[in-house]
């Protein structure tokens, strides 16, 4: 590839050029100011990234010792966190304090609700979560399996409609009801004197709680909508007699809409396949259309074509008669690369590569550098939110909040503008979360909870204990619910409430919405204010839970009643007593990992897909990405390195999986089969990781 240097540092051409003439344009600096800036924070920073770095492999090369020397013995606790401390692993925790976080947007601050994740480099997905901040709870229903079936692909059926129409109005009544009567038996909505009225059997009635009434479209007498708002999430019912699915509603509603994707995480990690400066810069110039609400895609649906954009603000008459917009979008964060990787677009004086998350740090933040500047169409509060994953331990977050620091002085931002989410995801960092909020306590903005890539390092971390659980039997283990607390509990007790963002993790089934309707209520109620889903619709139906669960009261409760998770139990390793699983249940275990490990690689590695609904053994369609894959690799690598199953047998199991995939793929022109030859590309990035993951970097 060709390279410009600038500063005493290389940087690919395509990369330059667009950093030079796109990204640096319109954010006040001077060119020759920012190369010299970046050259400089490279100099300090990559040689720190290194080192942090060596001392991971440090610490997991003395953990493999540990454990190789007592194999045969029985795992003593006591023992095991005492060396944990010694070695540096394990520090422990210090005073209490609060973080001190300003200018944080209400959105992360004080709504609580759905968030969205998304790939960076498609365009069309990252416009429609943007965009998926207001969506209609009618299709939500109408649309998926929340009614007991998926609905025909042709055609309105009207009897669906009406279990839609009906399913809503016992959701009105639950969250916003009236003093007396159901929404279903509601005539007219109408406003007098500044309050909402509903003609009810021949009555005039109001809202039990007429603070619930927050404005309206259209004229008071016959609104076309009326704006009511429950747990500081807004729902709009749409009233408008001459669209199909008002002609069973006596009131003339035809849509109801909530408030969903309160926030979105555009993802330049897990979910991408960035490889190359080209990647970079796509991915780079999306970012940049949507913090400057420039970004388009075209959509063929239907025969049709029609321009996909970011759309306006919605408009309301208020109480007092005074017009008021409320955001359309969602608050957009951007979840930049972690420590681990090198670029080889961008190189440092001595010709090595840089890590990629110095490039991101730089890019990412130079681009919203636009919206803090100038728009303030992202973040009102002049903030900038960056989401950094797969951090291990305070150390890496010190890191990376100096970084930033760096950064906002290149970029002449005030110094805190650019806040950090920090996810919980690597053994280490749980462990030690208290001190990785400390070491960035002026400007975290978010913690979460993650199964898929925390289960991954949990094994990467123990591979030398032992054999571990099945899959399936691991998210039953102890370990893991005092994870989920230990992460709330301490993000509480660090003064997160009221200030950032508590999260959980994603519903990976995006086709069974009904039982994400029954299950994903457990995140709001167990403290978290916002959690992770696959798709718009499943943000407005994960949106409802938020109604229903006053999460600010339910954080209340548990700091009242005081920290529910045991150091002690999330330091207990998920592994089993003795490995006597049947051959069928060993098989299925090593078919489940490979089918699902294959189905997302062939994806990721011949079609640039790096997040998709891949489906299992079973056709049920599973979100994929780098997480689902890092915990198969690594369960296989485990019980490979343990015998518990022979190279041969993996071997044999894969090739039959990969026909399986080819099957499941057949409809797809753009694919390519792994069998009968198994020499490709993505068949042998497959075998890597699982043959080549107990040595390969976590």
């Amino acid at each position: 590839m060709a390279f410009v240097e600038k500063s005493g540092i290389r940087i690919a051409q395509e990369l330059y050029e667009f950093i030079e003439a796109e990204a640096i344009q319109g954010s006040g600096l001077d060119s020759d100011k920012f190369w010299s800036g970046f050259a400089e924070l490279i100099a300090e920073f990559e040689p720190r990234r290194k080192r942090l770095l060596e001392a991971r492999q440090r610490m997991q090369d003395q953990l493999d010792l540990w454990h190789k020397d007592r194999r045969g013995r029985a795992h003593d606790p006591n023992e095991y966190r005492s060396y944990l401390v010694e070695m540096g692993y394990l520090i422990p925790a210090g005073d209490d304090f609060a973080i001190k976080t300003e200018n944080i947007d209400d959105e992360i601050a004080k709504i609580a609700g759905p968030q969205l994740v998304v790939p960076i480099t498609n365009a069309r997905f990252a416009l429609n979560a943007a965009n998926a901040r207001w969506n209609s709870l009618y299709d939500a229903l109408y649309g998926t399996d929340v009614l007991g079936s998926n609905p025909e692909a042709t055609g309105y059926d009207r009897e669906r409609g009406r279990k839609v129409i009906a399913w809503t109005k016992k959701f009105l009544d639950a969250i916003v009801p009236l003093e007396q009567g159901s929404h279903a038996s509601v005539a007219k909505y109408f406003v007098a004197e500044g309050s909402l009225r509903a003609e009810v059997d021949g009555n005039t009635r109001g809202l039990a709680r007429c603070e619930q009434f927050v404005g309206r479209r259209g004229e008071e007498g016959s609104p076309t909508s009326v704006l009511l708002k429950n747990n500081n999430l807004h729902i709009e019912i749409v009233i408008d007699r001459s669209k199909p699915s008002s002609a069973d509603d006596p009131a003339g509603v035809a849509d109801v809409i909530l408030e969903s994707a309160v926030t979105t995480i555009v993802d330049c990690e897990d979910s991408v396949a960035v490889v190359d400066p080209l990647d970079k810069v796509l991915a780079y110039k999306n970012w940049l259309g949507l913090i400057d609400g420039t970004l388009t895609a075209s959509i063929k649906k239907g025969g049709a074509e029609f321009t996909r954009a970011l759309e306006a603000d919605r408009e309301y008459t208020g109480l007092d008669g005074k017009n008021f917009a409320l955001k359309r979008q969602s608050l957009l964060l951007v979840r930049n690369v972690g420590l681990l990787m090198d670029f080889p677009g961008l190189q440092d004086s001595e010709g090595k590569n840089v890590g990629e998350c110095i490039l991101d740090a730089m890019c990412t933040s130079l681009i919203s550098s636009r919206d803090v500047k100038v728009r303030r169409r992202n973040s009102t509060k002049g903030s900038i939110y960056v989401v950094v994953p797969k951090m291990h331990g305070p150390e890496e977050v010190e890191f990376v909040d100096g970084l930033f620091g760096a950064v906002e002085h290149v970029l002449d931002l005030p110094r805190y503008t650019v806040k950090l989410g920090v996810m919980d995801e690597e053994r280490r960092t749980t462990v030690n979360l208290k001190e990785c909020i400390r070491a960035a306590k002026n400007r975290i903005a978010f913690i979460n909870t993650g199964f898929l890539d925390r289960t991954g390092d949990e094994i990467h971390t123990s591979m030398e204990a032992g054999v571990f659980l099945r899959k399936a039997d691991i998210r039953n283990e102890d370990w893991i619910s005092a994870y989920e607390d230990w992460n709330v509990d301490t993000g509480l007790a660090c003064g997160l409430d009221g200030k950032a963002q508590i999260g959980k993790g994603m519903w990976a089934m995006p086709d069974l919405m009904g039982d994400m309707l029954e299950q994903k209520i457990a995140h709001p109620k167990a403290g978290a204010n916002t959690a992770w889903v696959p798709s718009p619709t499943a943000a407005t139906l994960h949106a409802i839970h938020y109604h229903r669960v006053n999460v600010a009261e339910r954080q209340a409760a548990i700091k009242t009643a005081g920290p529910r998770a045991k150091l002690d139990a999330i330091l207990k390793i998920p592994t089993a007593d003795r490995a006597n699983w049947s051959k069928e249940d060993l098989m299925d275990e090593i078919e489940n990992n490979l089918q699902g490990i294959l189905g997302y690689v062939v994806r990721w590695v011949d079609q640039g897909v790096g997040c998709s609904k891949v489906p299992d053994r079973r056709n049920v369609a599973l979100m994929e990405d780098r997480a689902t894959c890092r915990i198969s690799s690594q369960h296989l690598s485990n019980w490979l390195h343990h015998g518990i199953v022979d190279a041969e047998t993996v071997e044999d199991a894969m090739r039959r999986m990969a026909r399986v995939v080819d099957q499941q793929n057949e409809a797809d022109p753009h694919y390519s089969p792994m069998a009968p030859d198994f020499d490709g590309e993505a068949f042998q990035a497959a075998r890597d990781l699982v043959f080549e993951g107990r040595v390969q970097p976590s």
